[in-house]
């Protein structure tokens, strides 16, 4: 068992100010696995003053300083990425291949695009040919709140801290209770890189505790938040009365329109970007919308995708998927599984209860339900587990439609051979992403929705410039 119950302060580890002990869960077999301390609000208050007197230095250094550091980073991640995946695949189940390649990989991907962007990211210009004397700078936002989720840590951990260092920002960081292994051990990285003291800084604590003291802190300047719409919303609330910067990734609903002239691979590249990282994603698309003339051929691929899914420990290398994070989720997720059995959808596949095989462990049933209606619990609440709900549609205009209807704006996914069509309904579609036929987005592409998905980008040249600023000066000479 792993003792971490110390936090990042001021560039160094210290004790928290007051024991208040949390125990990790392995979901694989739900042992302790670790133990942290939760912060209170003195850690949080010394957590915040530190950032506050390094913002002062770090907010003026060069831009050739903060590529310096941020390249040292990526040596060093690159150098402890087994750690980095092993600390992932303990702390959320990820199968450890999967882990290392698509868990671990992210976080290297955001350091080095960041890195390339930074090289050639201008803080200031003129304002145009047309007023020279007008010009335009970009500063940094200040001291920030970073709070990050447990299903993809370290990816979120990368959008937020790395481009809050490139742009001159100081910051906390908090990450989830269920998941901060991998946190820490990045901040033993950014620690080795040489970052200033107080420049970073890393606090575990829980939304109610450290999440809420710091989304209400009269020293924090923006709160950059990864989570569940409900949490979003009440980080909102909090930053409000001071007029704080908010970014927030929240949840997701998406639809998979696939259409009579789809690729023959199609349901199956669908069914299985439901079932990665166990349906612990935002952006899965979780409802499956296909044209009428297709859908019993649909459901019947889709079945077969499903019993092929295998289910096994992350300790374990090979293409499974792991179990879900905790028991919470668990509970969650086999209360709406239920919800569909009982509003009388289809169960193609799956179920409630844990696979054959395992007592022990958060794991749960690739589940599909076919003759789905939007309507329907199951098709508007995200589930985030291994659920795919199918959806029949008629025509374009249904299927934009039925997309469409939901809170959630943030990726949906087209399938047809007809580009013009493909085009016209992308566009049409009210969410911050669209991948047309299984093209995946780059690692600089904006990530963020519309609605209740949140507000905000991340990642890229956008992910940069959400930690900035906008000044401009006239008379410029």
């Amino acid at each position: 068992m792993l003792n971490r119950t110390q936090f990042y302060i001021n560039g160094a580890w210290v004790d928290p100010s007051q024991a208040n002990n949390f125990n990790v869960i392995n979901p694989a077999d739900e042992s302790i696995c670790a133990i942290i301390s939760l912060g209170s609000e003195a850690d949080t208050n010394l957590a915040v003053g530190a950032a506050k007197n390094a913002l002062t230095t770090w907010s003026v250094s060069s831009k050739e300083e903060r590529i310096e550091v941020l390249e040292a980073l990526y040596s060093i991640y690159k150098r402890r990425w087994s750690d980095m995946a092993e600390a992932i695949s303990l702390e959320m189940g990820a199968p450890i291949d999967f882990a290392n390649s698509a868990q671990a990989g992210s976080g290297a991907g955001h350091i080095k695009t960041f890195i390339k962007k930074l090289k050639t990211f201008e803080f200031e210009k003129p304002l145009g040919n047309h007023a020279l004397d007008n010009h335009l700078v970009l500063e940094p936002k200040g001291v920030c709140a970073l709070i990050t989720p447990w299903n993809w840590p370290i990816n979120q951990v990368t959008l937020k801290v790395i481009p809050a260092i490139a742009t001159g920002c100081t910051m906390v960081l908090k990450p989830s209770e269920i998941a901060p292994l991998s946190s820490m051990v990045f901040a033993e990285m950014i620690d080795e890189a040489g970052l200033p003291p107080g420049v970073f800084n890393l606090v575990n604590g829980d939304g109610l505790g450290v999440g809420s003291q710091l989304s209400s802190h009269p020293d924090v300047d923006m709160v950059s938040f990864t989570g569940s719409t409900r949490a979003g919303a009440l980080i909102s609330h909090n930053a409000a009365d001071d007029f704080k910067r908010i970014g927030l990734e929240l949840g997701g609903k998406g639809a998979n329109i696939i259409f009579a002239d789809a690729d023959d691979d199609a349901v199956e590249r669908g069914v299985k970007h439901c079932f990665n990282n166990s349906g612990q994603s935002c952006n899965a698309p979780t409802r499956m919308l296909v044209e009428s003339s297709i859908y019993e051929q649909a459901i019947t691929r889709a079945q077969a995708v499903a019993a092929q899914t295998s289910v096994d420990l992350p300790a374990k290398k090979g293409k499974h998927i792991g179990p879900v994070v905790s028991q919470l989720q668990f509970d969650k997720i086999q209360s709406l599984i239920q919800c569909g059995i009982d509003e009388k959808a289809t169960l193609v596949a799956g179920g409630t209860g844990k696979p054959e095989g395992f007592d022990n462990g958060y794991f749960v049933k690739p589940t599909i339900f076919s003759n789905v209606n939007n309507q329907m619990t199951i098709a508007q609440t995200e589930i985030f587990g291994p659920v795919l709900s199918m959806i029949p549609f008629k025509d374009e205009e249904e299927a934009i439609s039925i997309a469409n209807d939901t809170c959630f704006g943030l990726t949906n996914y087209i399938q047809t051979q007809d580009i013009g069509k493909a085009k016209r309904v992308a566009k049409r579609l009210r969410s911050g992403m669209v991948e047309i036929n299984g093209a995946n987005l780059e690692m600089d592409a904006p990530f963020g929705g519309y609605k209740h998905s949140g507000i905000g980008r991340e990642g890229g040249v956008l992910g940069l410039e959400e930690f900035l600023e906008v000044k401009v000066i006239s008379g410029w000479q």
